[in-house]
């Protein structure tokens, strides 16, 4: 349920008196960044966490204790708890901390509280697009030689991992809107890349979406970077009161994007303009319109940060995405297998755009709902979503934090997508689409979900038979 939030700067001064800080869920993708920043400053840091994992992996890899599984003793000597919003309030953990008298903050307040240990935070917020553009933003920064230290909310090949510490007073991060957790950051540089309907469970309507953003626009006290070709966007920040810059395609826009490649071509590049002056070409190594907007709006925060335009075409050109933001994991057989985190009706029919002008006999997509909710509201946006491609494999709908009382199910989705199959299973949709497919496809996994379990299964399967014809 939406309800009216804050910014809680409670503990803001809490790691000026605090050594030991303990992390209950270490291995998530938004803590351990957090951790990591911290482990670079000198604190003394433990975790625990329940599912082993390759951010975990990354964790273990400083040689700090890692408890797996959740014990009151795990907190033993910290001064300091920091929880994920997904660990339940009566974690032992949580537990112990608020017995012993421990503070205990919210990743998303904890996220908060460092960045504003930075003078120059630049916090990237929309419904679509946030990874892509704080990890363009972030590569930019860091190959220009500007030190930033980022949170990034999925692996960055150029750094080999989510979060990278640097000796400047820049702070790069994500700003994600679920639950308002943004109103915990308070940015000198907000960027605000669209504004769509999502999250309906908590926000129940784009009015008070638009609400949010616009109170994330009034915790911005330096400058707002907005698309200009987005309404919704553009409603949020009317009221703002620092300077508004924009960026898109439309001739008004502030940045502006001019494209100079042909519309068949995979990859976009595009002349980058400020104030109607042309600053360089920009030339892509990631597909889909999406992405134009994407890193136009990356290279709009980096000119704003003073990277010169030479440094942005270059380390743009060099970006080439970031983990399950349409992947490639293998091609084998003469089929390749990519893997994306799409769940939302207009990144679905971005990503499934860009990939049915790549030139592949057939584009295959097998698709993960993600929560009752999100697929009840707006099933018909899925299912034209879904029509784009060639072939549609619906799975089972991921429940995530929901119970079914929508009783809404995949086969609902799959009747209004001409052609589609509804498989339950991982195992029976990799099995299907194997056998099926022919080379010259591509099988395109997509979801927020674990569907990367699917893709990994397709891949292995395809990689197996290819070694057993070899």
């Amino acid at each position: 349920m939406y309800v009216d939030k804050f910014c809680d700067k409670t503990y803001d001064n809490i790691l000026d008196s605090v050594k030991r800080v303990h992390f209950v869920g270490i291995g998530g993708s938004g803590m351990c960044p957090l951790a990591e920043i911290l482990i670079a400053k000198g604190y003394d840091v433990s975790g625990s966490d329940s599912n082993d994992g390759d951010t975990l992996k990354r964790i273990k890899s400083y040689g700090i204790p890692v408890f797996m599984g959740h014990d009151k003793n795990n907190i033993n000597g910290a001064e300091l708890v920091v929880y994920t919003a997904a660990v339940k309030q009566d974690n032992p953990e949580l537990a112990a901390a608020r017995e012993n008298g421990i503070p205990t903050v919210e990743r998303s307040v904890m996220l908060g509280i460092v960045s504003r240990r930075f003078k120059n935070t630049i916090a990237i917020a929309g419904t679509h697009g946030k990874t892509t553009t704080t990890a363009m933003i972030a590569q930019i920064l860091i190959g220009s030689h500007f030190e930033p230290t980022a949170v990034i909310g999925g692996t960055l090949p150029n750094i080999g991992g989510n979060s990278y510490v640097g000796n400047s007073e820049l702070f790069v991060c994500e700003a994600c809107e679920y639950v308002d957790s943004f109103l915990q950051i308070t940015p000198s540089t907000a960027v605000i890349l669209n504004v769509d309907a999502d999250h309906l469970d908590y926000f129940e309507n784009i009015d008070n979406i638009k609400k949010s953003f616009a109170k994330f626009t009034a915790q911005t006290s330096g400058t707002v970077i907005v698309n200009g070709d987005d309404e919704n966007a553009l409603d949020s920040v009317k009221n703002a009161a620092v300077p508004v810059v924009t960026f898109g395609f439309g001739e008004n826009n502030n940045y502006r994007a001019v494209m100079t490649s042909p519309q068949s071509t995979v990859y976009d590049a595009f002349d980058f303009y400020f104030n109607n002056k042309k600053l360089c070409n920009i030339q892509l190594s990631v597909p889909g319109k999406h992405n134009v907007y994407n890193a136009l709006a990356a290279a709009a925060a980096a000119h704003n940060a003073g990277v010169s335009p030479e440094d942005i075409s270059e380390n743009l050109n060099k970006f080439t995405g970031v983990h399950r933001r349409f992947e490639i994991l293998g091609q084998h057989c003469g089929i390749t297998v990519a893997d994306d985190f799409a769940h939302h009706p207009t990144e679905i029919t971005a990503t499934l755009s860009a990939a049915m002008q790549m030139g592949f006999r057939k584009v295959w997509n097998v698709f993960q709902p993600h929560t009752y909710s999100r697929t009840a509201v707006l099933l018909d946006d899925f299912a034209k979503a879904l029509s784009i491609v060639d072939e549609a494999v619906i799975l089972e709908i991921l429940p995530v934090r929901e119970t079914n009382t929508y009783n809404i199910y995949n086969t609902d989705l799959g009747e209004k997508v001409v052609g589609s199959k509804c498989i339950d299973t991982f195992e029976d949709a990799a099995d299907y689409v194997c056998k099926h497919a022919e080379p010259g496809d591509l099988i395109l996994t997509m979801g927020g979900g674990n569907v990367y379990m699917c893709a990994n299964m397709i891949n292995d399967t395809l990689e197996k038979k290819e070694n057993n014809n070899s």
